[in-house]
């Protein structure tokens, strides 16, 4: 499975200061996420606000596909308060990892948050790199197949349920899913399938 590297000693919060730019003069009580390089290798840290205000400082994620053996998966509906896409529909449970956590920690931590699951057998299926005009993450991909009993939160997901794959596919292109999701379903499609 694909992890994260960090450094023997704290990697450095970026942006580094500079003359024009003092930069970060305090963390305190800002929530640090790992920047990343593309072999995961941890080169420094920096703000949740900073990584998503273009930056473009590739940082790691952490998705979930939950699918049950009646070939649905679970979508989330992203919460209005949320700064990126709100309203639309994504991955049943994706977040940041925080700076020192390994990707499984991340992944049962946003899970239990979001959705109320908290066991679950982690299937890693894939590792790619995701841009949008304001962010660049290190998507990692899993999925855990089962009937799970899911309660979405409602500060951070107001609403999920169960979407038959006919159903996704007649949603694609318009406008119901996050790009991220739609882009990510039609390359996971086929092996969500095979782990039925």
């Amino acid at each position: 499975m694909f992890e994260l590297i960090y450094p023997f000693d704290s990697a450095p919060v970026l942006p580094l200061p500079t003359v024009d730019n003092p930069g970060l003069t305090s963390c305190a009580g800002a929530e640090m996420v790992p920047v990343v390089e593309e072999s995961g290798l941890v080169v420094g840290q920096t703000s949740r606000t900073y990584a998503h205000g273009g930056s473009k400082l590739l940082h790691p994620v952490v998705h979930l596909h939950v699918i049950n053996r009646s070939e649905e998966l679970f979508i989330q509906k992203r919460s209005m308060k949320k700064d990126l896409l709100p309203g639309k529909w994504d991955t049943a449970v994706g977040g940041h990892v925080d700076y020192g956590e390994l990707l499984e920690t991340a992944l049962f931590r946003e899970a239990s948050e979001e959705l109320g699951l908290r066991e679950f057998n982690p299937i890693y299926l894939k590792s790619y790199v995701w841009e949008s005009k304001r962010e660049k993450e290190l998507v990692n991909v899993f999925a855990a197949v089962g009937s799970f009993d899911l309660h979405p939160c409602n500060d951070e997901v107001p609403e999920g349920r169960y979407w038959p794959m006919a159903e996704i596919e007649e949603s694609l292109g318009k406008g119901v899913f996050t790009p991220n999701f739609e882009q990510e379903f039609k390359s996971i499609r086929s092996t969500l399938l095979a782990l039925l």
